[in-house]
């Protein structure tokens, strides 16, 4: 196979090793993604005022929904494409590319012309205070419609991390995301565009990162190059991709529409709990981050070593990141016993006590609990990378029925309380299923019996 120097088979040399190189570089391009929202957020509360701050926050987590389920879509559909890569089948592997294009942004029009069409009901439902819903619709309406651009950049980056390429998306999100606070800048102040320029400054830069991502594989990707021949799937084929893709998505969507159901019962109390929950989650979307990014590397570990047969290999990889992850957790346990409030104060650009008292506490609870997390999104990504789809899915059901019921039920009797012990109790009832049937798995248990002992190095 052609590819470029700075792709890495994940299929040979020690897994600890690979998993870092491979992860080290997504997890920068992510935490600069992260960084440039975190911006918009104290650009729009430190100039725009914390009106403006909660009219963004209020329809966050219809973005992350949006945003996720197009991610998950994407790198479903890259998990195949890290199998083939993994058994050499170079011609299965351009025909996953067509079909992800051709299936991505049918997907997607069908997605967006629903949000769009229905967007002022979905604000109405997500109890959006009525001072803050025209700022909200605004800048949420222009995000909508950029998810376009959103999923073009999701398909090129992970079509390029499926064959071992981490480093390449990473420098282009750098640059996107200077772009980005220069942006932020120019048209909140200069043009006084108010969050309508917040949002977009986020789909430009995006859009930047997208032209970037194609040049370069155009240039130095040859192995991701399609034709006209390779779009003609078969009902076979996309069932395999929607099997792959809508699962990763809907894993998502399931986790960011409990997100989304939560957000409205958060909407009812009131400005101050908006703006403290919008900052502390900024917050932990952080911390969480290289737990997040050793998931996502895991799917694409495994799919490799699945399509290899290298079964050894990924119980091996698997037990490396939960290593990796739990190290990590142990450094944010002391982080948010410590330096919540200072954290929460800055990003709110608030000396508001009751914001800071708030957001500080959910992040001292929650995080005490993040170790539970670790378990979760690795286990559940690498049974994607080899074939369990249905695990991850039901786990995912498990949180957004958990959310439901907390949204309804606890938050009313509870007030935020009800918020910061949601996630904490159903996290550890999601884990128990991916548990369960990890162990259960062949790969995991008496895989050399099963299917032929492999050179785990």
């Amino acid at each position: 196979m052609k590819t470029a120097k700075t792709t890495l088979n994940l299929t040979q040399g020690r897994p600890l090793k690979l998993i870092l190189l491979f992860a080290i570089p997504v997890f920068l391009g992510n935490l600069f993604q992260i960084l440039y929202n975190l911006v918009d957020t104290k650009i729009v509360g430190s100039i725009l005022g914390e009106d403006a701050l909660a009219a963004v926050g209020a329809v966050s987590s219809l973005y992350t929904l949006l945003a996720g389920f197009f991610n998950g879509l994407s790198l479903g559909f890259s998990v195949l494409t890290s199998r083939y890569f993994g058994s050499g089948d170079e011609k299965e592997l351009k025909r996953n590319v067509a079909g992800s294009i051709l299936l991505g942004f049918a997907t997607a029009t069908v997605v967006i012309l629903a949000v769009a069409l229905f967007l002022k009901p979905i604000l109405t439902l997500l109890n959006v205070p009525p001072k803050q819903l025209d700022m909200a619709y605004t800048y949420i309406w222009i995000l909508v419609w950029g998810m376009f651009i959103t999923l073009a950049y999701n398909l090129c980056a992970n079509m390029l991390r499926a064959i071992g390429d981490s480093v390449t998306p990473l420098i282009f999100l750098i640059i996107a995301s200077v772009l980005n606070v220069v942006l932020d800048y120019t048209l909140i102040l200069g043009f006084d565009m108010g969050v309508k320029g917040a949002a977009v400054a986020t789909v430009l830069s995006q859009l930047l990162s997208v032209a970037l991502c194609m040049a370069r594989i155009y240039k130095g990707f040859p192995i991701l190059h399609v034709s006209k021949s390779d779009f003609a799937l078969t009902g076979k084929q996309v069932l395999a991709m929607y099997e792959s893709g809508l699962s990763m998505g809907l894993m998502s969507s399931l986790v960011n529409f409990g997100s989304l159901v939560l957000q409205s019962g958060i909407n009812q109390l009131g400005t101050n709990i908006i703006v403290a929950h919008t900052s502390a989650r900024k917050v932990f979307e952080i911390w969480n981050l290289p737990v997040s990014v050793l998931g996502s590397s895991m799917a694409t570990y495994c799919g490799q070593n699945y399509g290899a047969g290298k079964y050894d290999r990924i119980r091996k990889g698997m037990k490396d990141a939960l290593i990796l992850g739990s190290v990590w957790i142990a450094l944010i346990f002391v982080l948010a016993h410590t330096v919540s409030p200072y954290l929460i104060a800055f990003l709110a650009s608030t000396k508001n006590e009751e914001i800071i008292y708030w957001g500080s506490m959910y992040l001292r609870v929650d995080m005490s609990f993040l170790i539970v997390v670790v378990f979760i999104v690795i286990l559940r990504n690498s049974m994607q990378g080899f074939g369990d789809y249905k695990t991850p899915i039901f786990s995912s059901f498990i949180e957004l029925v958990g959310k439901l019921v907390f949204t309804f039920v606890f938050v009313r009797l509870f007030g935020y309380w009800g918020i910061i012990w949601t996630e904490p109790v159903i996290w550890i009832l999601m884990v128990i299923p991916l548990i369960v049937m990890t162990l259960r798995n062949p790969i995991w248990l008496h895989c050399e019996q099963i299917f032929g002992k492999d050179n785990v190095y």
